[in-house]
């Protein structure tokens, strides 16, 4: 496996949330690392048995294995890996992961080649509107990564691997093969980057976590129509609760209002007025 060095690379970014562990359901604990949010789904008061969903920033491996230790005892690995999608701050550890405890990495199809080395994201936009974070995404990196034969694509019927009452659901837009993960039972929603619970391109607003809803990061979103059209299709789900790639968790009646508002207005609230990747959707 090659990483193109990516674990060593360091984002001189945080909030004041990095590092503390949320309840969010009785099986689904959420873990800010530095800008970004990584989900943990096991019960550790019924079982042992757990899944990740997504790997974090560069240089956080450790912090998410003494996590795991914490939640699910010793030398107790996922039963797998799940990725909404591969931009470097879902995957910025994912290759010690896997390395550590040796399990299969699941992502949807049009992922596969930033994920087996064939290909590399586009550039961030640090031409967007937005704060200083989007100005900063020009040292983002932006390089594929290759898992090998580690990483396999999500069933087309829909299922998640070794979550047996989850489905995933392609939210395109922030990138092509970005997915949701949906529970009907209690509705709960794990959205990736289809939209987020901050102002990620504000530099106060990702160091303060101030809640707000918003749509994909616009710095690293190359398709504000597909992105829309993900948007929409979430809001119809009407989650009761949702963990999003960066911001704090979102439930009740404040998820419904403002996930309804956000599908609504999306091109007022999300779109930016300007961005090289704005013209293409």
């Amino acid at each position: 496996m090659d990483d193109h060095n990516l674990s060593q690379k360091f984002i001189p970014v945080t909030s004041v949330t990095s590092g503390d562990v949320q309840s969010v359901t009785s099986d689904i604990y959420c873990l800010p690392i530095q800008i970004v949010n990584i989900c943990y789904i096991g019960d550790p008061a019924k079982s042992s048995d757990w899944v990740l969903v997504d790997a974090g920033m560069p240089r956080s491996a450790d912090e998410i294995i003494g996590t795991a230790r914490k939640l699910y005892g010793e030398s107790v690995p996922p039963k797998a890996i799940i990725l909404t999608h591969g931009h470097f701050d879902h995957v910025g550890a994912l290759v010690e992961l896997v390395e550590h405890w040796n399990v299969p990495v699941y992502a949807h199809e049009l992922e596969m080649p930033y994920l087996t080395g064939k290909k590399n994201y586009p550039q961030p936009d640090s031409t967007v509107e937005g704060g200083m974070v989007a100005k900063m995404s020009g040292l983002f990196p932006n390089e594929g990564i290759d898992l090998g034969t580690h990483v396999r694509t999500l069933p087309a019927d829909g299922s998640v691997p070794e979550l047996p009452d989850w489905k995933w659901i392609h939210t395109p837009g922030h990138s092509e093969g970005q997915v949701s993960l949906f529970r009907e039972s209690d509705r709960a929603l794990i959205a990736g980057d289809a939209f987020v619970t901050v102002k990620q391109e504000s530099l106060y607003k990702v160091i303060t976590q101030e809640k707000e809803i918003s749509g994909p990061p616009r710095y690293l979103t190359t398709d504000w129509k597909a992105a829309k059209t993900s948007v929409e299709k979430l809001a119809d789900l009407k989650p009761s609760v949702a963990v999003t790639g960066h911001g704090l968790p979102m439930s009740g009646r404040e998820l419904a209002d403002n996930l309804t508002m956000l599908a609504r207005e999306f091109d007022t609230i999300a779109k930016p007025d300007y961005g090289k990747y704005v013209q293409q959707g």
